[in-house]
């Protein structure tokens, strides 16, 4: 796919970056969403209203983070730290992501863990961990 394709997905790009930082040598292609197998799982081990258990495959979360710009920019995402066992098919990914609710103007601040196997240099099962109860405050307005 070309960076057309991923068009409306900007406010993403400190994730983006953070993450192809964390897999750099382990995946290949230039952009996020090229460094997914086809069929990928996600799973998202927290419990978000609106948000999915599970999703299999890379046109899949490309839609699922279509409209995350709608209600959150991103700013930027830092202190990253990789974890690789079983000879980089398994990478963990800490990192911290800064932006502001649209909305409200408010502060976004989250951490996050993320733990990725790789098969043939794709993306091929990614388990997600976040502060929950920092998005849920930032997103209701909650101190």
């Amino acid at each position: 796919m070309s960076k057309a394709d991923y068009a409306g997905h900007e406010a993403l790009d400190p994730f983006f970056k953070v993450i192809q930082k964390g897999l750099k040598g382990l995946v290949e292609g230039e952009h996020y969403y090229d460094t997914i197998a086809d069929n990928a799982l996600f799973e998202f081990r927290y419990r978000f209203p609106g948000w999915p258990k599970t999703i299999r495959g890379r046109d899949k979360l490309i839609a699922l983070y279509a409209g995350y710009g709608d209600s959150i920019q991103l700013r930027s995402a830092d202190g990253l730290v990789v974890y690789s066992v079983q000879g980089g098919q398994v990478v963990i990914l800490e990192y911290d992501i800064h932006g502001k609710i649209l909305s409200t103007g408010r502060p976004y601040e989250n951490r996050f863990v993320s733990i990725i196997t790789i098969k043939n240099k794709k993306i091929t099962h990614w388990k997600d961990y976040m502060d929950s109860l920092a998005a849920w405050r930032a997103l209701n307005g909650a101190s």
